[in-house]
């Protein structure tokens, strides 16, 4: 009888060991995959691609994007407005940069990141400021379906 009180605490031991490691290793891999987006964006940004940058946000209307005091609904005019402001005359897209990501899980196909971001321009400018994603994973992959950012004044 003391052998399986044992063998039963040792088996519980090692399975809440595994499941911790398999939580923990779940949370890296979400961490590991929605970076992996931003990181593609930001290439995609300084290529001058920006339907590529796009790919990182979920292709659908109910996309949600806050810049300042204006909402933008939808992928498409979420496009649209990152167009006129860096690929219309007179502008240009500089080379952006993410620091000091902060991912968050909030379900195992939900997270957040907090994160500042970083524009350097050809005329020495350089725009910064705050960002909030609501990223969602979809069966293409973690997409970002809502942005909130606010550039410093």
């Amino acid at each position: 009888m003391r052998n399986r009180l044992v063998i039963a605490t040792v088996v519980v031991g090692v399975l809440s060991f595994s499941v911790s490691g398999v939580a923990q290793s779940t949370t890296q891999d979400i961490a590991s995959d929605v970076e992996n987006v931003l990181r593609q964006q930001a290439g995609a940004w300084n290529r001058h691609d920006l339907e590529g940058f796009m790919e990182g946000y979920w292709n659908s209307p109910d996309l949600v994007f806050f810049s300042g005091a204006q909402k933008t609904s939808g992928w498409q005019s979420t496009l649209e407005r990152y167009r006129a402001r860096y690929q219309s005359e007179g502008r240009e897209m500089g080379k952006l940069e993410f620091s000091d990501l902060s991912i968050q899980k909030l379900a195992p196909d939900a997270a957040y990141v907090l994160g500042e971001f970083h524009l350097t321009m050809s005329d020495g400018k350089t725009p910064h400021g705050l960002f909030t994603l609501i990223f969602r994973k979809f069966p293409e992959g973690w997409k970002i379906v809502h942005d909130h950012t606010s550039a410093a004044p």
